[in-house]
């Protein structure tokens, strides 16, 4: 009965920008830790963000400065805003949920495609 959907992702031009949500149901989600993955091809699957309960975050270095990611527990919902975007921004972007009380549950959504070229 969980389900973690995203949703937003697109083509985009260099310097574009583009918000990406990600809508979580079956869980607690207030107490879930939400974050957004990426892999590129050929790639291994790298963090790019997360999002405590409390609303403390962490960036990758790559990313810092241009994404930012917030929740709205109210909709179950994750958002990682993507500004000055970059060729090598160029992935699957995936939104995953882990409960931050169990350590245990782990959620993965299904991805969606974000491409960054001219």
């Amino acid at each position: 009965q969980v389900q973690v959907v995203e949703s937003g992702g697109g083509l985009v031009q260099p310097g574009g920008s583009l918000r990406l949500s990600c809508a979580a149901s079956g869980i607690s989600f207030s107490i879930y830790t939400m974050a957004w993955y990426r892999q590129a091809p050929g790639k291994q699957r790298e963090l790019v963000a997360v999002i405590f309960r409390g609303g403390t975050t962490n960036y990758a270095d790559s990313v810092k400065g241009r994404f930012t990611i917030s929740r709205d527990n109210a909709k179950n919902t994750v958002y990682l805003q993507m500004n000055g975007l970059k060729p090598e921004d160029t992935a699957v972007y995936y939104c995953n949920a882990r409960n931050s009380v169990s350590l245990k549950s782990d959620y993965w959504g299904q991805g969606t495609q974000v491409t960054v070229s001219s």
